[in-house]
């Protein structure tokens, strides 16, 4: 204790703190190499913004390979071991979970903010007054936006209206293909919509996405109700407007606790051995065709002899491992799981309009569809693709535009998409910096050429010369009532974005601001940054790891 109390005042932090530790602090060796790792993973991830965003190909820990585009997926497989770039990972992933989309602008426009406050910095400007410039920005942004709204999606039920809310998300994944991939999730989502709600809320876990590898993206389509990727277990196949029982158990003989044993004394004693075994299974399942059921389905192993029994009365049996599973089915036959073998009431069993087993490119599978969508609260969407890596990029695809449709539920209000909302804001907060005599005027218009990133983006991504297009758009601009007028990637030109149909989830625009704008501003509030020595012993050498 008296040796740790003896602080070597000459050696400064030092002398106080363990061996191993590093310490960085002041402008250059704080900020600037905060603001360096935030440009750096926000160059990364730029170029996959927009529908002609390039791919990523990422190799994991695990040797595992992904090919993709959508910016939480890159994050979520890159180890970031720099704190600050961490902030804006972080930022990102909570981004992807909230809301699904918007994921890229989180990290490219935080990257943009602090690539501008490197610039303020080295002229001189101190960074609690660039953080004032750029909160004061961030509300003056929250009070314009609501402005640009340009269309709300009022009925949640108009496929129509969502196909078009929604495609915009899904073409930034998936170009060409936004088309059918937007009708499939507007489909399987109104599937599971409650018919008597007036704005219905959708369930996340209610939508199911099936993965089968063979044929072609046009393949995929909409199941009411489940896709079980595995076989029956008996002979019957298929099931039509049949009444189900499910069991949260086995179906199997019960093993006593205690071990014992049987002394059999002649040849009819062990023939007899089994037969009340077999009697007792036999009015097991006797008393499940009574009740007029034509499929099991059973959370846990069924013996051979209660498979013959099921077999023998022509019912079908399906075997679920996984709980979750078995929960989303109920949920599909509308049926409640009983831990008790034999006979059911009514209530306690579902009903499905058709049950069979079908080969898809080699695998075999269980379809669970209904007729009406009121019979079923899951909906499947089963995508075809050729590749694995393909399937992979077309489920996060559907994901997001999943997302995207419970967000509407709560907030259907849209803005103009195509870098419209960006080049808008970018000229009335120019606008606001040009009157105001404070310092405060540097972020502020700091703030507004940072909204740029996502046109010059979508025109550079696109083939085009970054300066000469944001002159051309941003003069498309200055004249009345052109806030609409967004980036065009087929003439490659300014276009009106209401008239292309391409829109911007409200909702999930203003948490993307709040989130990039959170986490540039933490960045550059740090003044110093302290790492102890990591745990652990030294690591091995990279010979001893060839060997």
């Amino acid at each position: 204790m008296a040796k740790s109390m003896n602080l070597n005042s000459a050696a400064g932090l030092q002398g106080m703190l363990k061996d191993g530790h590093k310490s960085y602090e002041g402008v250059q060796g704080a900020v600037m190499r905060n603001i360096e790792a935030g440009k750096a993973i926000a160059a990364m991830v730029r170029t996959s913004l927009g529908p002609n965003g390039m791919n990523k190909l990422v190799v994991n820990h695990l040797e595992k390979i992904i090919v993709t585009s959508d910016c939480a997926t890159i994050m979520s497989e890159l180890e970031v071991q720099h704190p600050a770039a961490k902030m804006l990972v972080l930022a990102c992933e909570m981004q992807q979970s909230e809301y699904g989309d918007n994921t890229n602008f989180v990290l490219s426009f935080a990257g943009e903010l602090l690539k501008l406050a490197e610039d303020m910095v080295k002229n001189g400007l101190h960074t609690t007054e660039i953080i004032a410039g750029y909160q004061k920005a961030y509300e003056k942004t929250l009070e314009i936006l609501p402005s640009l709204v340009v269309k709300t999606v009022e009925n949640v039920r108009d496929a129509a209206d969502m196909k078009v809310a929604i495609k915009s998300v899904i073409s930034t994944k998936q170009y060409g293909y936004e088309d059918l991939l937007s009708e499939l999730v507007v489909k399987a989502c109104q599937t599971t919509f409650n018919p008597s709600a007036t704005r219905p809320k959708l369930n996340l876990d209610s939508v199911r996405i099936a993965k089968l590898r063979g044929g072609s993206l046009n393949q995929s389509h909409v199941v009411k109700g489940m896709v079980i990727l595995r076989d029956a277990e008996g002979q019957v196949k298929k099931a039509e407007n049949a009444k189900v029982i499910v069991f949260g158990c086995g179906i199997e003989a019960t093993t006593t606790e205690a071990k014992g044993t049987v002394l059999l004394k002649n040849a009819s004693e062990l023939l007899n051995y089994n037969k009340s075994e077999e009697k007792k299974m036999e009015e097991i399942v006797e008393g499940i065709a009574s009740c007029g059921a034509k499929v099991v389905i059973a959370n846990g192993s069924i013996s051979e002899m209660a498979l013959h029994y099921l077999d023998k009365f022509g019912i079908m049996v399906v075997k679920i491992q996984s709980k979750f599973e078995l929960r989303r089915i109920c949920g599909a036959l509308g049926a409640t799981a009983v831990i008790r073998l034999g006979a059911c009431t009514p209530e306690e069993m579902g009903e499905v309009s058709c049950m069979e087993v079908k080969e898809i490119a080699g695998r075999k599978i269980i379809l669970l569809n209904q007729i009406l969508d009121e019979d079923t609260s899951v909906a499947t969407v089963v995508v075809r693709a050729s590749t694995e890596s393909v399937i992979n990029d077309v489920e996060r695809a559907l994901d997001d535009g999943i997302q995207s449709v419970k967000t509407l539920c709560q907030d259907g209000r849209l803005l103009p998409g195509a870098g419209a909302v960006e080049l808008e804001l970018s000229k009335r907060i120019k606008k606001i910096a040009d009157e105001d005599k404070t310092l405060d005027q540097y972020g502020l218009r700091k703030f507004a050429e940072a909204f740029d990133v996502v046109p010059r983006t979508l025109a550079e991504n696109s083939g085009c010369d970054p300066t000469s297009m944001m002159h051309t758009l941003h003069a498309s601009h200055e004249a009345d009532n052109t806030e609409t007028i967004g980036f065009n990637l087929d003439t490659v030109g300014p276009s009106d974005a209401v008239a292309m149909q391409v829109f911007d989830v409200y909702a999930t625009k203003v948490n993307a601001l709040r989130l990039a704008v959170d986490a540039a501003l933490t960045v550059l509030k740090v003044d110093q940054i302290v790492m102890s020595k990591p745990a652990g012993g030294p690591k091995p050498r990279k010979g001893a790891q060839d060997e």
